[in-house]
């Protein structure tokens, strides 16, 4: 069982600690750039869609399942090496929680996951704003 959820706190009763432990785990992983600790709150057969990943090539931003996930995420460690999440916010919702962070290339980020009865995500969509362009604004 993930270290952010318990058996009295499912994830269809998600508690602000669940959901704030759940924030700083999953951020601290991508912070870490540690592959294997990003993983392990990811389902075998999870369903992933980005915008990014389709600007990696993968068909309409989907990937499925937690190879096509790693493959996905180690291009992108690579393609960043100096990447840190800013958490913004963290909402529980039934089952889900969705994160808002400040992401690659200075984007804000929505990623919505949806958890399974161990606390793994079993589907994530991610929500970008566009890249910030140097107008002067």
């Amino acid at each position: 069982m993930m270290a952010h959820m318990n058996e009295r706190n499912t994830p269809l009763d998600l508690s602000a600690g669940a959901v704030a432990d759940f924030e700083r785990e999953w951020i601290e992983a991508w912070n870490a750039h540690d592959l294997e600790r990003i993983l392990s709150h990811y389902r075998h057969d999870v369903r992933f869609v980005s915008p990014l990943a389709a600007r990696a090539g993968a068909p309409h931003g989907k990937l499925n399942g937690r190879a096509a996930l790693r493959a996905y995420f180690e291009r992108g460690l690579a393609s960043y090496p100096t990447l840190q999440f800013q958490p913004i916010a963290a909402l529980g919702g039934v089952a889900s929680i969705a994160l808002h962070y400040r992401a690659v290339e200075d984007r804000q980020a929505i990623e919505v996951m949806e958890l399974d009865a161990h606390g793994h995500i079993r589907r994530a969509a991610v929500y970008y704003t566009p890249a910030p362009t140097n107008s002067g604004r």
